[in-house]
């Protein structure tokens, strides 16, 4: 049926903001969220710096005997959709239960959890003593189960998981599901809370993440050619997706249209992406062509831009492969030089910060532009350093995971 699907409500929680407007206006003006760990003690981890959310206190969102039953990635799954369900205006007595649905993307799902009771199972002298809570915190679909009972929703209810390109996964089925007719309202996003000691040791050990511990607002570097590796994120991003007509038919706010989607493998490597961008160039192509559009109507790019070695240069590749010329008139950003990497929680807020750009006029920077990598074209506007204002049409954002999973998703103006 290909019907029309646009963005009526927003919310989050992440490291540059506890709501929408809060974290827009840290983006607009290239404040780093990095800082020193204190989720834990991270002093014997040769990374002792992440972007955490602050100030959070979960008995100022929860009973106390509700924080005992949510991993923290539920908890902030809750809170950023409670936002974005009042931002959207929906009435719960007047929607359609059975036609509305969530489809929620974690890469890791609770591993806070998980690490908490295997430790006290160790602690406890291998006494089999685990919390009754255990696995429902744990696994990594259940943030979407407790959406869905919260509000009532009976529609299509998932998790997707494909690392860190879980969150775009999750908006493209949200997507789809409203375009073919079979609901009217999806409540998607993604979050994210690994800043514990097995996440961050184990990307330490694969070396992926920075260790710039003596200023750790400038370790997130994309396309400098001192970058070092990614900083680890935490968080959740929140977007109601609703059919235009059904929007349009309550008066609904309406910020953007999420226009299409592509998806790509690219089969070469567990965790770096293919040297020359082939999957990524897939994935964009495939999504500007669902979108209906042309390479040329793309105003942003929203880039994966992790700050890593290979990653970014990669990802160049596959822009200028993918849009030719007019790869030069693209305004380009990496805002997890800001925000860090929520892993499968990053494209949910990189969604939000392309809608910002459209609803605003102004592209969010990348920050911690200092030396240029050399293998990176300098006639490229990497929107370096400072946010830059223009009249943004349609933006289009990527998220590639480990695996090779690439996905790319349009938004744009209504």
């Amino acid at each position: 049926m290909n019907r029309r699907v646009v963005v009526t409500g927003l919310g989050t929680i992440n490291p540059l903001g506890n709501s929408i407007e809060e974290y827009f206006d840290n983006l607009e003006n290239g404040v780093s969220g990095a800082g020193p760990i204190t989720h834990f003690d991270p002093e014997k981890f040769k990374t002792k710096f992440a972007c955490e959310v602050k100030n959070y206190d979960p008995t100022a969102y929860f009973d106390r005997k509700d924080v005992r039953k949510y991993d923290l990635y539920t908890q902030y799954a809750l809170i950023s959709v409670d936002q974005a369900m009042k931002d959207s205006g929906l009435d719960l007595e007047k929607i359609d239960n059975d036609r509305t649905g969530v489809i929620w993307a974690s890469g890791i799902g609770g591993l806070g959890t998980f690490y908490e009771e295997v430790k006290n199972y160790v602690e406890g002298g291998f006494t089999p003593r685990y919390s009754p809570f255990f696995i429902p915190k744990m696994i990594s679909d259940m943030a979407a189960g407790w959406i869905s009972m919260k509000y009532g929703f009976r529609g299509p209810n998932y998790s997707t998981v494909s690392a860190c390109a879980s969150a775009n996964h999750a908006l493209i089925d949200s997507l789809n599901w409203i375009r073919s007719g079979k609901a009217d309202i999806i409540v998607t996003g993604g979050s994210e809370a690994a800043i514990n000691p097995p996440g961050v040791g184990g990307f330490n050990s694969m070396q992926a993440l920075s260790t710039r511990n003596g200023d750790p607002t400038k370790a997130s570097r994309p396309f400098d050619v001192d970058r070092d590796g990614f900083v680890i994120g935490e968080g959740a991003g929140a977007l109601i997706l609703e059919e235009y007509e059904h929007a349009v038919a309550r008066g609904a706010k309406i910020y953007a249209e999420l226009a299409g989607g592509g998806c790509s493998a690219d089969a070469y490597h567990f965790t770096a992406p293919h040297p020359e961008g082939l999957g990524a160039k897939k994935s964009m192509h495939d999504a500007i062509q669902d979108a209906g559009l042309k390479p040329e109507d793309i105003d942003y790019v929203n880039t994966h831009g992790t700050s890593t070695p290979v990653g970014d240069v990669a990802e160049i590749n596959g822009i200028l492969g993918t849009f030719g010329d007019h790869a030069y008139k693209l305004n380009i950003s990496a805002t997890k030089s800001m925000t860090g990497h929520l892993l499968g929680a990053a494209g949910a807020i990189e969604a939000l910060a392309a809608i910002m750009a459209i609803h605003r006029g102004v592209v969010p920077p990348t920050i911690n532009i200092e030396n240029l990598d050399p293998q990176i074209d300098p006639k490229l506007n990497l929107t370096a350093n400072r946010a830059q204002k223009r009249d943004v049409k349609a933006v289009l954002s990527n998220t590639f995971g480990f695996g090779g999973h690439n996905v790319t998703v349009i938004f744009k103006k209504v």
